[in-house]
């Protein structure tokens, strides 16, 4: 229990009403580990990927299915005004890049918020994991929205901690190795 109030005490300060205020970015890779039964023959599996959870709609969803695929993971709270500001930007570049696989991960908050999120920026058309105790957070060691993952379909992993403008995700997205 302690542990999870920790984890959502560190979350929570991670989202400002502006962006000053917002810790600064930084990227980590890394490594990969491959999994004893991954999705497609010869496609590593992250250990980041070993998961299992819930979209906001309750469907479950397997961080193992995106093994072998390019990938973005997006990390966002409902209430997170830098989230808000991003989420437009974050469903343009999942429409025009139909070859990653675009996946949301929400916390921070009840998936009632969550499925409102969605609905409000449109988001609905790719997964969106209802993290509601911060498991997927944790394996991606991310602490704080916004936050992103970028997975090659080579199987490395990047976090980015912080905002991306347009530009700077389309950038990232055009250097996952598409296999």
């Amino acid at each position: 229990m302690i542990t999870v109030v920790c984890t959502t005490a560190l979350l929570a300060v991670g989202c400002g009403g502006t962006d000053e205020a917002a810790p600064p970015a930084a990227t980590t890779t890394m490594s990969v580990t491959a999994a004893e039964a991954p999705p497609q023959p010869g496609a590593p599996v992250p250990e980041q990927l070993n998961f299992t959870a819930r979209t906001v709609d309750g469907a479950e969803f397997a961080g193992a299915s995106l093994a072998g695929k390019p990938a973005v993971l997006w990390f966002w709270a409902p209430w997170c005004p830098t989230c808000q500001r991003e989420a437009p930007g974050v469903a343009a570049a999942a429409r025009a890049n139909s070859d990653v696989r675009f996946v949301g991960v929400a916390a921070l908050d009840q998936e009632p918020a969550m499925r409102a999120f969605v609905g409000d920026y449109d988001l609905g058309f790719f997964p969106n994991l209802a993290d509601v105790d911060g498991q997927v957070w944790q394996k991606f060691g991310v602490t704080a929205q916004p936050a992103y993952a970028f997975v090659g379909a080579d199987g490395e992993v990047e976090v980015w901690r912080g905002t991306l403008d347009e530009a700077e995700l389309a950038s990232r997205i055009a250097q996952l190795d598409r296999g």
